[in-house]
């Protein structure tokens, strides 16, 4: 038998939406990275605007912020917030692009959810921008790197991390 609790499962296993109505709103932070992995050249025309669709990481920024705010209508069990801020980040290395998402907001509950979200869909705008350029791009290592407040307290990955 397992010792981990999964919030989102009442007492007979079926799912259900948490119930934050008692708690507290805080300051609440979370932050999300993943990398769109692709051919070199492909990063160079990002780099240098070269991708006829448009500036792929201006386009890639707004459609970030715009998913972290649309994250409930998405996820089912995810709680509709009220988010205070997104920042979409971008970092090009030579064979792929790093995403970036900071989520911020004062509720009842976390903005993982709203800072991976924001992170990947981001993440599948570059690929959408690129793809008649280079169909070999991959999407990964989308992960929480960062969680603030609420009760649980602060979560920060390791490099290497899988656990707490």
């Amino acid at each position: 038998m397992s010792e981990v609790e999964f919030t989102h499962l009442d007492p007979m296993g079926r799912a259900r939406m948490v119930d934050v109505t008692e708690k507290e709103p805080t300051h609440r932070r979370a932050v999300a990275r993943c990398k769109v992995f692709m051919r070199p050249e492909t990063t160079a025309a990002i780099a240098n605007r070269e991708v006829h669709k448009g500036d792929v990481l201006a386009v890639a920024r707004v459609a970030g912020i715009q998913a972290a705010k649309r994250t409930s209508d998405m996820i089912p069990l995810c709680h509709p917030l009220m988010v205070g801020a997104v920042t979409v980040s971008f970092d090009l290395g030579e064979d792929h692009v790093a995403v970036e998402a900071f989520v911020d907001t004062v509720d009842r509950t976390g903005v993982e959810m709203e800072a991976l979200h924001a992170c990947s869909v981001a993440a599948l705008t570059i690929y959408d921008m690129c793809k008649s350029g280079d169909r070999s791009m991959t999407i990964g290592e989308l992960a929480l790197w960062e969680k603030t407040g609420g009760r649980s307290g602060t979560y920060r990955r390791v490099d290497d991390a899988s656990t707490e």
